[in-house]
């Protein structure tokens, strides 16, 4: 089955591209890495050294220069080998746009080609535990301290945490609400910084998900990244894109599941006949294609938007990345539901894949929060 349609062909060659080297270096360890909670970094270098560590940083520091339409593309396609790796490289790409966006040129010199070859990792600092939806209510703080700021605070579900070199940390430098919010970069190495133990969790197991902890984390003036006080604009913006690229995860997991639930139903026989032949399962399945074919058109419609600075981008991706995590999740389930007592076994994979898809429904603002945005751009247009 191809996802590939209405691109150009430097488009499909980067489809080709990462979907053998998610045939080959993903899919046949996914189950393993799941069941030993292995984060395999060195499949990450393997990832970049394919232009997949920095996508959308300019070429100067070493990225790919490709636009969102052309990442969500390789994002699906890298997906189908194993959700929760793709996912963190698209959590550890959103990272290295913003520092290509928002960083001066002895930031981006500093920390983007490391980035970009994935000898660095990345980590993006927003959630704390009782700041989840509510962004703005953040409560790390970070104080001037003569040449330096002071970071002191608590986030939550970070992956990556503990592998990552680089963390962006949002932190409160000024009062109340958005706009006392700024960004930081911080380093594994600075005194102060430290890890809770590892979560267990329904999923992404091949990933680490930690706490971040600074506890008097002091750090030089250029470790600010952009303007005091457009931290949370900052962490918005990036937010777009990370959408995105989760929902580009969900429909190349739940395209992989929909596929092997082909395979399983034209592999076994019941009342004579092949599954495959049965209409209620043929209708099942198309059902299933038509939701991924339709949140695939919005989201690279939404990527597309997002190219080239359209106001409605934001609430585009909103729409993508609600959609798209929603029907993926529900194709990956029913996938499994169509293998039978198999799909419950985790040899078959497919049960993995249905835990990894779940969490896409709430990480890089929930679902809920998704509707939120949505309504608030018609409110607005009313």
């Amino acid at each position: 089955m191809s996802a590939v349609y209405d691109l150009t062909e430097e488009q499909r060659a980067i489809a080709d591209a990462v979907r053998a080297f998610a045939d080959e270096h993903l899919a046949p360890h996914a189950v393993d890495w799941d069941r030993d909670k292995h984060f395999p970094v060195d499949v990450l270098r393997k990832a970049a050294d394919l232009g997949l560590g920095g996508v959308y940083v300019r070429e100067d520091v070493g990225g790919s220069g490709l636009a969102r339409l052309d990442g969500v593309v390789a994002f699906e396609e890298l997906a189908t080998g194993c959700p929760s790796i793709a996912a963190y490289l698209s959590i550890h790409n959103m990272v290295a746009w913003m520092v290509d966006r928002y960083g001066d040129q002895d930031q981006r010199t500093r920390w983007l080609p490391r980035l970009c070859t994935a000898e660095h990792l990345a980590g993006y600092c927003l959630t704390e535990p009782g700041a989840g939806s509510d962004a703005a209510a953040i409560t790390t703080r970070a104080a001037r301290a003569g040449g330096h700021w002071v970071l002191d605070g608590v986030k939550q579900f970070i992956s990556g945490a503990g592998a990552a070199r680089l963390y962006l940390v949002m932190a409160r430098t000024g009062g109340p609400g958005p706009r006392g919010v700024s960004a930081f970069l911080v380093d594994r190495d600075d005194p102060g910084l430290s890890f809770g133990p590892d979560e267990r969790k329904m999923g992404w197991n091949a990933q680490p998900t930690r706490q971040v902890r600074l506890d008097g984390v002091r750090l030089p003036a250029d470790r600010l990244l952009g303007a005091e006080g457009e931290g949370f604009r900052i962490a918005m913006a990036g937010l777009n894109g990370g959408r995105l690229g989760i929902a580009a995860c969900s429909l190349g997991g739940a395209r992989a599941a929909l596929e092997r639930a082909l395979v399983h139903l034209d592999d076994r026989e019941a009342f004579g006949a092949r599954l495959l032949h049965a209409q209620a399962l043929q209708f099942r399945l198309a059902d299933m294609a038509t939701g991924l074919e339709a949140a695939r058109a919005l989201l690279r419609r939404a990527a597309a938007a997002l190219d080239r600075a359209d106001p409605r981008a934001p609430e585009l991706c909103a729409m993508a990345k609600r959609l798209a995590t929603d029907t993926g999740f529900e194709v990956a389930d029913q996938a499994l539901q169509l293998h039978g007592g198999y799909g419950y076994l985790a040899d078959f994979g497919i049960e993995k894949i249905v835990r990894d898809l779940r969490v896409h429904r709430i990480l890089e603002g929930t679902n809920e929060i998704m509707r939120v945005i949505v309504a608030r751009g018609l409110i607005g247009a009313a």
